[in-house]
């Protein structure tokens, strides 16, 4: 009856619910007879005694890393950080030289530690035993230490993450705070351009790569504030254009591909973006038509992500609602005497280290102007951000 009643059990449903239990991420390095070296990824990782010390993993039966790493004399278990799913990924695509162009050195026993690391664990393998489509794998521990204290990576939901503070102010680091400081240094100038166009004006910065939060805000009379300080808004296209464009090409192809169902044309629109952007120092969007809800839908998407306490799949989905927003993003001409319904106007803002980590954004902007006023608009917004760079 037992055998009944496992077997019956629907693949997708246990699937599904095991999801609901987040696991650490880890990647078991060893070295072949050949002297290769090996490594895996394993969200199966699991401490499982103090006296003697033992730790475990159970990689899947068609593993043909495990294979060859059964007959290693050591394996290193590497505890990844919050920072490194592009290591997992990378690791996880290749069938060869699996750490090829990944910085590592190595453990007392030779086997790869991978820089960045939150800790390391040297083990022995002292016993496998079968368990349905898995291997249930038991370590002896000979050495570890921890290398990186950061929060570590994690997979839930069938996607990666990391513990993080839903507040910025948890994560004012020595590198945030001169932004915000920067930022209400030219409060003035930020609220005559609100005023003067008539719109709210935000300023951005980046908080990690996938995130990034208002440091200053002010709206004009009539106009109701949308965002505060430490508002949080997710970095997926097209929100954090303005960034992206002066990172590197890994960088902006990870930001690309956050668009999960995009087809070619609509990643295009977006890589177009960044060009521009990179050549004029700003962008522009336009609403469909001055009764579009466009722009209130995804200012609700961003108000969803704020508000905190999101699983994985419910930040994906707002994060999907953002990158299907029906604003158009598409590069256009703007002609001074032709009529304009724009969703938004966004300016990168050089750092005094030569880098774009903030952003000037026009939101809530007047409908119906001529493009003379929007080429206006512009002009009196890189005057603030000639401001801001100081």
């Amino acid at each position: 009856m037992s055998d009944n009643v496992i077997s019956a059990i629907d693949p997708g449903i246990f699937r599904n619910v095991m999801g609901h239990y987040p696991t650490g991420v880890v990647v078991v390095t060893g070295r072949g007879d050949d002297g290769s070296v090996l490594a895996m990824v394993v969200g199966t990782f699991s401490s499982v005694s103090m006296d003697p010390p033992l730790v475990s993993f159970m990689p899947m039966k068609t593993s043909r890393t495990f294979e060859k790493m059964r007959a290693c004399e050591s394996l290193c278990i590497n505890i990844l950080g919050g920072e490194q799913e592009d290591v997992v990924l990378t690791i996880a695509q290749r069938w060869e030289d699996k750490l090829a162009g990944i910085d590592w050195f190595p453990s007392p026993s030779g086997d790869p530690v991978l820089a960045d690391s939150v800790a390391w664990i040297d083990t022995r393998i002292s016993n496998v035993v079968e368990a349905g489509d898995h291997w249930i794998t038991l370590c002896e521990v000979r050495d570890l230490a921890v290398t990186n204290p950061v929060s570590p990576l994690i997979f839930f939901q069938g996607g990666y993450g990391s513990f993080v503070s839903t507040s910025l102010m948890a994560r004012m680091d020595h590198e945030i705070l001169p932004t915000i400081h920067a930022a209400h240094a030219a409060r003035p100038q930020v609220e005559a351009l609100a005023t003067s166009v008539g719109c709210e004006v935000s300023v951005l910065t980046a908080v990690s790569r996938d995130e990034m939060a208002v440091v200053l805000s002010a709206t004009a009379p009539g106009v109701d504030r949308d965002e505060g300080l430490a508002y949080r808004i997710p970095m997926v296209p097209p929100i954090g254009d303005t960034y992206v464009f002066d990172q590197d090409d890994e960088t902006r192809e990870r930001w690309l591909a956050k668009l999960r169902h995009a087809d070619d044309d609509v990643r295009q629109v977006h890589r177009d973006r960044l060009d521009f952007v990179r050549r004029h120092g700003y962008l522009v969007s336009f609403l469909p038509d001055a009764s579009s809800t466009a722009y209130e839908e995804m200012r609700e998407a961003t108000k969803s992500y704020e508000r905190g306490r999101l699983t994985p799949s419910q930040e994906r989905e707002i994060c999907e609602s953002i990158g299907k927003s029906a604003v158009d993003y598409r590069l256009r001409e703007v002609r001074p005497d032709q009529t304009y319904d724009v969703g938004s106007v966004v300016l990168p803002i050089r750092d005094a280290r030569g880098g774009y980590s903030m952003t000037l954004r026009l939101s809530q902007l007047p409908l119906g102007v001529n493009g003379s006023e929007v080429e206006a608009w512009i002009s009196e917004a890189r005057a603030v951000v000639e401001v801001l760079g100081r």
